[in-house]
């Protein structure tokens, strides 16, 4: 079978991927969405900031809002952008064994931080987004050299076995496939941790969620190839727009539910992480609008660092020191005015130290 990766094929940077890559870290680790939230928790901005706000939450059980598809699309794009490092690894002499052992590193540390950040004295978890990812990334890794109907038969195959498992698998008090807690999943979590997550996640998620991981490599194989804008626009946008519907027409007998990756949601949200990338693709890369591809990219260069400052209180930190001036220089406003103002402070905090490490090329990756 023919390596669908070659040393020579390193291609140049599609600068879609980066503002991809970019915006998805943009919403998840800035605070960004908090603005909305303190608008509309304090009756400003009507009905249309209170939709938003509602948007930038999750589901609490059934359904897909915005928010939900931050996690999809932040597997996702790290898939789109495995075939680009490992072109360029081959590139400069590296031997596959070699790559592998990166990629097996690298899956190790995202697994040791995931731990960190969802554990603590009494419990532990693997929840987290970064545990998660180091199981879907080291699986599309292993498959990357192999033809692409075989990796999305393992893709589909993987969605499938989860589905039935939640069915089937013969747990007393486990075995109704869509209730919080009472589902496989759950008595995976209590099997291996003791207890049931905070929120009904579950850590099995990451068995269907390497489909988005996957997806994303044979993408990022669509953007390395000699084909024309217009065919890997396509490419993209058909798939997506069919799974979309694909996955909307499954709830009504597979609910829709992010917390336990049920088969319709990681389907739906499949075709969200296509249809994206293939406007950003349109925009970026076909006409060429690239005002605002750097003040996205530069927070996806650091990604690990800024998410880890993010979740280990590092927002706190700066709202911390922003408040006693924002709370002086805005005196006049009401509270609900200064909190806004403080969480738009802090956004721009977050952004400009991802602008400081850029411009020392300070990039701080597995």
């Amino acid at each position: 079978m023919s390596t669908p990766i070659q040393a020579e094929k390193a291609p140049d940077r599609v600068l879609s991927v980066d503002f991809f890559r970019g915006f998805t870290m943009f919403m998840l680790v800035t605070g960004v969405t908090n603005i909305f939230h303190e608008l509309a928790k304090n009756d400003m901005g009507g009905s249309v900031i209170a939709l938003l706000s509602r948007q930038f939450e999750h589901a609490e059980w059934q359904g897909l809002y915005a928010w939900d598809l931050v996690q999809p699309f932040f597997m996702f794009i790290v898939g789109v952008a495995m075939p680009f490092s490992l072109s360029k690894r081959l590139a400069r002499g590296d031997s596959w064994k070699k790559a592998f052992l990166h990629a097996l590193s690298r899956s190790f540390w995202l697994l040791a931080l995931g731990f960190m950040l969802g554990s603590d004295r009494d419990s532990y978890a693997f929840q987290n987004v970064l545990a998660q990812l180091s199981f879907t990334y080291l699986v599309a890794f292993l498959i990357m050299r192999t033809d692409f109907k075989i990796q999305i038969a393992i893709s589909f195959a993987m969605i499938i076995l989860s589905d039935v498992i939640y069915r089937v698998f013969p747990v007393d008090g486990f075995n109704q496939p869509f209730t919080p807690d009472k589902n496989f999943g759950a008595w995976v979590d209590l099997l291996i941790s003791g207890h049931l997550s905070t929120g009904h996640w579950v850590s099995f998620n990451a068995i269907p969620t390497t489909a988005h991981t996957i997806w994303g490599v044979l993408v990022g194989m669509l953007l390395m190839k000699d084909f024309s804008y217009k065919k890997k626009l396509l490419t993209m946008l058909i798939p997506g727009i069919i799974t979309i519907a694909a996955g909307y027409l499954m709830d009504p007998c597979i609910p829709i539910i992010k917390r336990i990756c049920t088969s319709s949601f990681v389907i739906t949200s499949g075709g969200y992480c296509l249809v994206a990338m293939a406007f950003s693709y349109w925009l970026i890369d076909m006409m060429k609008y690239t005002r605002t591809l750097m003040f996205f990219a530069i927070v996806g260069m650091n990604a690990i660092f800024i998410y880890l400052f993010s979740n280990l209180g590092g927002k706190n930190l700066l709202r911390g020191a922003a408040d006693p001036f924002i709370s002086r220089i805005f005196f006049w406003m009401s509270d609900a005015g200064k909190d806004v103002m403080l969480t738009i402070v802090v956004v721009a905090m977050v952004w400009y130290m991802c602008y400081y490490l850029y411009k020392k090329k300070i990039f701080i990756r597995l």
